[in-house]
């Protein structure tokens, strides 16, 4: 008796095969977008992927430089996506820490703080062991919380 394998082939929307799939780009809510871009670009190492401008808005991401596929959008709020009461209730979330912390992975968490600290990022939280890695925790000048967490090595 023969077997036959066939291949299943994932399509798109409009038919075609597709390649590969995921996330490229998260945004994140700033005050201030050249304050944002200082802060990511000067401070944590990052660098500018795309900024550009139609009339009064402008597009802002930036990339960790291990990771190019991935982009992290620098978004203000307003219009034309926020009205003038959702803008400055976005801001005001974000000021107070409330949206979802991000994570960043780093091979050496306490000589990544020692830099970053160096390059005047405010911490929040020192490294401290537990669950066998180490992590420490900043914010953004926006008020957008992250968790730094050491890269656990394979056993």
């Amino acid at each position: 008796m023969k077997t036959t394998t066939t291949a299943t082939t994932t399509t798109n929307a409009s038919g075609k095969p597709s390649g590969n799939q995921g996330v490229e780009m998260v945004g994140l809510y700033v005050r201030d977008q050249e304050e944002a871009r200082a802060f990511y670009v000067d401070k944590l190492g990052f660098k500018v992927h795309t900024d550009v401008k139609n009339g009064e808005y402008r597009w802002l991401t930036v990339q960790h430089p291990d990771q190019p596929t991935f982009q992290l959008g620098l978004m203000l709020p307003g219009p034309p996506v926020h009205d003038a009461a959702t803008a400055q209730a976005l801001r005001e979330i974000v000021a107070k820490g409330a949206m979802p912390p991000l994570v960043l992975v780093v091979d050496d968490c306490r000589a990544a703080y020692e830099r970053m600290r160096g390059n005047g990022v405010e911490f929040t939280q020192e490294p401290v062991e537990r669950y066998g890695a180490v992590d420490a925790g900043f914010r953004d000048p926006s008020g957008n919380g992250w968790k730094m967490i050491q890269a656990r090595r394979p056993q």
